[in-house]
C-alpha cells in the first residue's frame, strides 16, 4: 500500500474514532504522526517534532489566556450589560443584541463554545419571558459566534490565516472575516424574518437590564455545571461555565474597575499592534494578559486552567500530522486527484461539502486544519480563486455548528427554557442543521467561488 493511501486511511480512522469516542483528535493525530512517520516512512522523531506549530501554539495559548482573564475580571459581563442597555424596551432588538454581543466576544479571542456558553442562558431566558422563538434566539447566538469567529485575532481566524500564510500562499484576513460575518449576518436576517421577528416589532418591555442580570443568575441547569461540563463534537472544545451561574452577585471593587478598564484598553491595543503594525498576535496577546495579571493578580486566578488546552492539543496535533502527510506525499497525491477531475469549480464545491458534512459531526477546527493544507496545491494551479475557496471552505465548515451534535448546538439545547418541549426543540435544531448542511456549502460556493472575485 502506498504511503499517501495509508495516510488517508489513518486520517479517516482518526476522525471516526474521535467522533464515536470522547478522545481528543489532537492526541490521536500525534500518535498517527508518530506511527506514519517513524514506523512506515522511517522519519526521525526529531523531524516529526519539527512539524510542531510552535507559533500557533503560542497564539492559541495567548489569546485564550487573555479571554479567560477578561472573563474572570468581569469585563465580558460589563460588555454584555452595556450592550443590553441599548435595547431599552424594544423586544425586536433582543435577538440582534444577542447576535452582536456573541460576535464581539468571539472576535476578541473567545472560542465559539465559550461565547455560546455565556450567552445562551441569557438569550433563551428572554425567549421564554417574551414569547420569542427559542430556535430564533439560540441560532442567533450560534451564528453570532461564527460571525466574529474569523476576525484576525480570533481563534478560527488565526488558525486559517496561519495555515494559509505558512504555505507561502497569499491570504486575505479581512476578506475571510468579512465573508464569515456577512454570511452569518444574512442567515440571521432570514431567521429573524421566518421565525417571527416581524411580529416582535410592535412588542415592548421594561426592566431589560434587570432581566438580563436575572437571566444570567437563573440559567437552566444545563448551563450551571462544572468548568469542563460542555463537550461536543462540532468544535472539539470545552466551554467554560457561565460565570454568573454560581448564584452569587459579586461586588465590584475599585480594583475590579481598574482591571476591567485595563482589559478593554489591552484588547484595543492587541488589535492595533497586531493588525496595524503586523506584530505576532501570540506574543502581543500573552504580553497583554501578563500585564493584566500583574495589575490584578486575583483576576487571573484560575485563568490558566481556562486556556483552551483541548483546542491547543487538537490543532497542534493535527498540524503536526499534516506536516507528516506532506512528507508522505499525501498533499500532492490528493491535489493531483482533485485536479484530475478536470472541473475546478466542481472540485471546490466538493471540498466545501466535505468540510460541512464532516464538521457537522466531528471537529470544525480539525477539519479546517486538515482540508486547507490538502487544498493548497490545488489552489496554486490558479484554476479558481484561492481566497474565495478558502473563505467558502471556512464558512461551510463552521456554519454547520448549529447541529445538535456540535458543541454550540448542544449548548443551545442544554439551555432550553423550562417548559420547552425538549424533544420538539431537538428536532427543530436537527432540521435546521440539516438545511444548513445541504444549502450552506452550495450558497457559499456560488457567492464566494463561482464569480471569481476573490
Amino acid at each position: 500500500m502506498s504511503a499517501p493511501l495509508l495516510s488517508i486511511i489513518i486520517l479517516a480512522a482518526m476522525f471516526l474514532i474521535a467522533t464515536l469516542l470522547p478522545i481528543n483528535m489532537g492526541a490521536l493525530a500525534f500518535v498517527g504522526a508518530f506511527l506514519l512517520g517513524a514506523v512506515f516512512l522511517g522519519m526521525e522523531t526529531d523531524d516529526i517534532i519539527a512539524e510542531f506549530p510552535g507559533g500557533l501554539f503560542l497564539t492559541l495559548v495567548g489569546v485564550t489566556y487573555l479571554f479567560a482573564i477578561a472573563q474572570n475580571n468581569g469585563t465580558i459581563d460589563l460588555l454584555v450589560r452595556g450592550a443590553v442597555k441599548l435595547v431599552r424596551n424594544r423586544v425586536a432588538l433582543i435577538p440582534w443584541v444577542m447576535f452582536l454581543i456573541t460576535a464581539v466576544i468571539t472576535a476578541v479571542g473567545a472560542l465559539g463554545p465559550a461565547a455560546v456558553a455565556i450567552m445562551a442562558p441569557v438569550a433563551l431566558g428572554f425567549a421564554a419571558r417574551h414569547k420569542i422563538s427559542p430556535l430564533l434566539m439560540g441560532m442567533m447566538v450560534v451564528h453570532g459566534a461564527q460571525a466574529g469567529g474569523f476576525s484576525p485575532i480570533a481563534v478560527y481566524g488565526v488558525i486559517v490565516n496561519d495555515i494559509v500564510g505558512g504555505s507561502g500562499f497569499d491570504s486575505s484576513p479581512l476578506a475571510l472575516f468579512l465573508a464569515s460575518f456577512i454570511f452569518n449576518l444574512l442567515i440571521a436576517v432570514v431567521l429573524f424574518v421566518v421565525l417571527g421577528g416581524r411580529t416582535l416589532m410592535s412588542s415592548r418591555m421594561t426592566h431589560f437590564v434587570e432581566e438580563a442580570a436575572e437571566a444570567r443568575l437563573n440559567a437552566s441547569p444545563g448551563a450551571r455545571r462544572a468548568d469542563v461540563a460542555y463537550k461536543g463534537t462540532g468544535s472539539g472544545t470545552y466551554g467554560p461555565r457561565d460565570p454568573a451561574g454560581d448564584g452569587g452577585v459579586a461586588t465590584v471593587t475599585r480594583e475590579d474597575r481598574i482591571s476591567q478598564v485595563a482589559t478593554i484598553i489591552g484588547l484595543i491595543a492587541l488589535a492595533v499592534i497586531a493588525l496595524g503594525f503586523k506584530v505576532d498576535v501570540g506574543f502581543v496577546a500573552i504580553t497583554v494578559a501578563v500585564i493584566l495579571a500583574l495589575i490584578s493578580p486575583k483576576a487571573q486566578s484560575g485563568a490558566v486552567n481556562k486556556i483552551a488546552w483541548s483546542t491547543v492539543l487538537l490543532i497542534c496535533g493535527m498540524l503536526t500530522f499534516v506536516g507528516v502527510l506532506e512528507a508522505a506525499g499525501t498533499i500532492e497525491y490528493v491535489s493531483d486527484g482533485v485536479a484530475g477531475l478536470g472541473m475546478p469549480l466542481l472540485a471546490a464545491l466538493l471540498i466545501c461539502y466535505i468540510g460541512a458534512v464532516v464538521s457537522a459531526f466531528a471537529s470544525s477546527t480539525a477539519i479546517l486544519a486538515a482540508l486547507i493544507p490538502l487544498a493548497i496545491p490545488f489552489l496554486e494551479t490558479g484554476a479558481v480563486g484561492a481566497v474565495g475557496v478558502v473563505c467558502a471552505l471556512a464558512v461551510s465548515s463552521t456554519i454547520v455548528d448549529v447541529s445538535p451534535f456540535s458543541t454550540n448546538g448542544a449548548l443551545v439545547l442544554a439551555n432550553a427554557p423550562e417548559g420547552t418541549d425538549k424533544e420538539r426543540f431537538y428536532k427543530q435544531i436537527l432540521g435546521y442543521g440539516a438545511i444548513v448542511v445541504v444549502a450552506g456549502p452550495v450558497i457559499a460556493w456560488l457567492v464566494l467561488v463561482v464569480p471569481g472575485w476573490l
